[in-house]
């Protein structure tokens, strides 16, 4: 092992026996080189003449860029050009940190890791398989989750994914939830939990939450060493009242000494931005202190170095300048209410009784989707190669099931979705 990781692991196991254990074999032999080059990198910043970097500078001390490039951009070249570092930039670092604490008004005073950047939520849950997956740990999903867990847990790190039961009689599965945290008796438990969800587009009320939370707490009163991974994409849009307005990250992150809450999210569906990029994962723990995070955020960013070096300093950059304008907040408010009219449009054109003889609505209440169970006899697929042929509709067949994207959808077409749906169901059943 590296004498960086070892030191590392010496602290993590000083501050927190139970994170150490945690960590996956990968997690524990990873580190963040403060020698080498990056180290002689750093100790030269500042010298007359650095040649130190693998990057090109002009004679007059600024980044070497080419004008066709530089010339479509309105934005420092320093801010634009050079590597970012692999913690991310300091700056959105903190930016980032605060607005957790202004979406998440219960953690204040918590103390929280310093968020490091990731390429996205795919990478940060890519990166936090990393970090606590070994191939012999299972993970703990709903049965409705998002496919792509698959390929950054399953096919990458060997990990399976052992599925709980969503939903029962319209509401959370609390029972199913429980029961699949306490299989195979006591020991370590990886679970991710995504609201609001893809693909049912659900978030817990704040009841459900709350149970959720003291399920967690319970398993972990009982000896379980618990990581919970939030996959908050669609943080913040919430349509319903008693639906729970802050992430479950927020209530982990303070619960239980066995409990480390691992939250992934970013920019990406919240701000808007898909090509950016740009996602953050952020580690709360209760007694977590600076020392504790401070080495879980140099093993996240070796990881990061050794998998992507970092990531794309112009995105961060101009989500920075975004964050930071005086209109961000109305112009988010913007984009949230017209997601919130397409929401009602789909909550009106499904009050059409006719349509349950095809299919019914799975619980949904927030995000960027919802989905249809189809009526027994039905083909998902056949459905769905109906609607394109047939409607000039494209929806996702999973199963049985219908996942609509309705936040790519205006809400003047929403009718006429629906109805196009029913009518291809209709077609299939001839």
């Amino acid at each position: 092992m590296n004498p960086q990781a070892a030191e590392l692991n010496s602290v993590i196991q000083e501050k927190s026996p139970v994170v150490f254990d945690l960590l996956s074999e990968r997690g524990k032999n990873i580190f963040f080189p403060k020698k080498g080059i990056l180290g002689q990198t750093a100790e030269a910043k500042g010298t007359k003449i650095n040649a130190t970097i693998g990057a090109a500078i002009e004679d007059d001390g600024t980044p070497m860029r080419l004008e066709a490039v530089a010339s479509k951009i309105n934005l420092d070249p320093a801010l634009v050009f050079p590597y970012a570092p692999s913690f991310g930039r300091p700056d959105i670092r903190a930016k980032w940190k605060t607005m957790i604490y202004e979406k998440n008004p219960s953690l204040n005073g918590v103390e929280l890791s310093l968020p490091v950047v990731t390429n996205a939520l795919t990478h940060g849950i890519s990166m936090a398989g990393y970090m606590f997956a070994d191939a012999a740990d299972e993970i703990i999903v709903p049965d409705l989750f998002w496919g792509n867990y698959n390929l950054t847990l399953t096919n990458a790190y060997g990990c399976p994914l052992v599925k709980f039961n969503l939903f029962k009689n319209g509401n959370f599965d609390l029972v199913a939830f429980e029961a699949k945290l306490n299989e195979g008796g006591i020991g370590k438990k990886v679970v991710i939990l995504n609201f609001p969800n893809n693909p049912s587009g659900y978030t817990p009320t704040n009841e459900e939450q709350d149970a959720i939370v003291a399920i967690i707490n319970k398993a972990a009163d009982a000896g379980n060493k618990i990581v919970a991974i939030t996959d908050d994409a669609y943080f913040g849009l919430v349509y319903e009242d008693g639906i729970a307005q802050e992430s479950i990250f927020a209530p982990l992150s303070q619960l239980h000494e066995n409990v480390l809450a691992v939250k992934i999210d970013g920019a990406t569906k919240e701000d808007y931005v898909w090509g950016f990029r740009v996602g953050f994962i952020t580690y709360g723990i209760k007694g977590g202190d600076a020392a504790l995070y401070s080495a879980l955020e140099s093993k996240t960013a070796g990881a990061i170095r050794g998998n992507i070096s970092n990531a794309a300093n112009i995105s961060q950059s101009l989500l920075l300048t975004a964050f930071e304008s005086a209109e961000y907040a109305s112009q988010k408010e913007a984009k949230y209410t017209i997601m919130k009219n397409r929401y009602d449009a789909v909550k009106e054109a499904l009050t059409e009784e006719k349509y349950k003889e095809y299919f019914e609505a799975i619980p949904y209440n927030s995000g960027y989707f919802m989905c249809v169970q189809l009526a027994d006899g039905l083909v998902g697929d056949e459905v769905r190669q109906v609607l394109i042929e047939k409607y000039s509709i494209g929806l996702i067949a999973l199963g049985n099931v219908l996942r609509v994207a309705y936040s790519a959808v205006a809400a003047s077409d929403v009718k006429e979705m629906f109805e196009g749906i029913y009518l291809a169901c209709k077609d299939c059943k001839k």
